[in-house]
């Protein structure tokens, strides 16, 4: 489809700047003898964005593969408790539910003021034998931010250790993962750092407690793809140069206003710091058939469950339709998307 609107950012995004699609194409081409030097120079790239020491930065093959590799790692103990959010995409969520055959308790933590309680979390934090607090960084349905610098903070004052899913967050943000003091940090490379598809990237803090076989390594997680790995690292380095997150965030802010005009259009999810993803649901009609009809006229969006249908639950909703923006959104894309919407449920 020929000048098509691309607004489904949170799932991947496109197009990829040109100096991510010329790394990775080098990377590509190159002969086997320059292989180890380039991972190197991407590996050290990339651990230097997190400001973490390379030896503790593995890639993976995504962020599903890394958030597995986090949760099998640590020394479980029938007992243990682990608080998460009603807001977690399935490849969180999925590890964690499977950590109950072992004994483990997983508690949900309810909806507070913002996304999640996080007066809740520090009343079971202060009971005693939570061993992890597992939590988005950023809701892939809403876009809201969670409050994880205050969880992490509470969770080490009470022993417990943090695993962040940084998938809707990293490549917008700076994050400096040391000074945060995460313990577990997993991202994908395709979205925010406009990386190729294929990588994701586990971070394991040194000195973490972990089980008797240590720290995932290449063996549990599969080969690395290198031109994948080249593209990441300077897709990290693009969105680094510029506060594009800002850019983003606005035109979602103008869609946001435009869409809840719109008779029997609901905006799901709260009115908080987010990123810049909108979720809605019309009155009338199904996710399924107001993409469509969005499709039909240009805009392509994203309908269904995301890939959480745990957040569903907790939002009240079976679906919605996600419209999300990129560093590389207009204006013009905001106009269209509103124009395809209002045509769409007309």
């Amino acid at each position: 489809m020929s000048g098509v609107t691309y607004l489904n950012h949170a799932g991947t995004s496109w197009p990829k700047p040109a100096l991510v699609v010329a790394a990775a194409t080098r990377a590509e081409a190159a002969s086997a003898d320059v292989w180890p030097a380039l991972f190197s120079a991407a590996h050290e790239a990339i651990a230097g964005q997190l400001c973490v020491p390379t030896t503790a930065l593995l890639p993976t093959p995504g962020c599903t593969a890394a958030l597995a590799a986090a949760v099998a790692a640590l020394p479980w103990q029938a007992g243990d408790l682990v608080l998460t959010s009603g807001l977690e995409h399935h490849a969180l969520h999925g590890p964690l539910s499977r950590l109950q055959v072992r004994g483990v308790s997983v508690v949900e933590l309810e909806r507070g003021a913002g996304p999640i309680d996080v007066g809740r979390a520090e009343v079971l934090l202060g009971a005693g034998g939570v061993r992890l607090v597992a939590v988005s960084m950023a809701s892939n349905v809403t876009g809201e931010l969670l409050p994880f610098a205050a969880l992490t903070e509470r969770a080490h004052a009470h022993g417990a250790a943090v695993l962040l899913d940084g998938a809707q967050v990293a490549g917008w943000m700076p994050l400096d993962l040391t000074a945060l003091g995460v313990d577990l940090f997993a991202c994908s490379g395709h979205k925010g750092p406009q990386g190729p598809m294929g990588l994701g990237l586990l971070y394991v803090r040194p000195g973490l407690a972990l089980g008797p076989t240590g720290a995932p390594g290449y063996c549990d997680t599969g080969s690395v793809h290198l031109p994948a790995l080249c593209g990441l690292a300077a897709g990290l380095s693009w969105m680094a140069a510029a506060d594009r997150l800002a850019h983003a965030r606005a035109l979602e802010s103008r869609f946001r206003a435009g869409a809840a005009a719109l008779d029997r259009v609901q905006i799901i999810g709260g009115d908080g710091p987010r990123m810049p993803s909108c979720s809605l649901t019309v009155a009338d009609r199904t996710v399924g058939d107001v993409a469509r009809g969005m499709l039909a006229r240009g805009v392509v969006v994203c309908a269904g469950t995301h890939c959480a249908p745990r957040a569903h639950r907790t939002l009240g909703t079976q679906g919605t339709v996600r419209v999300s923006f990129g560093p590389g959104s207009t204006e013009l894309d905001v106009d269209r998307a509103l124009g395809a919407l209002a045509e769409a449920i007309r």
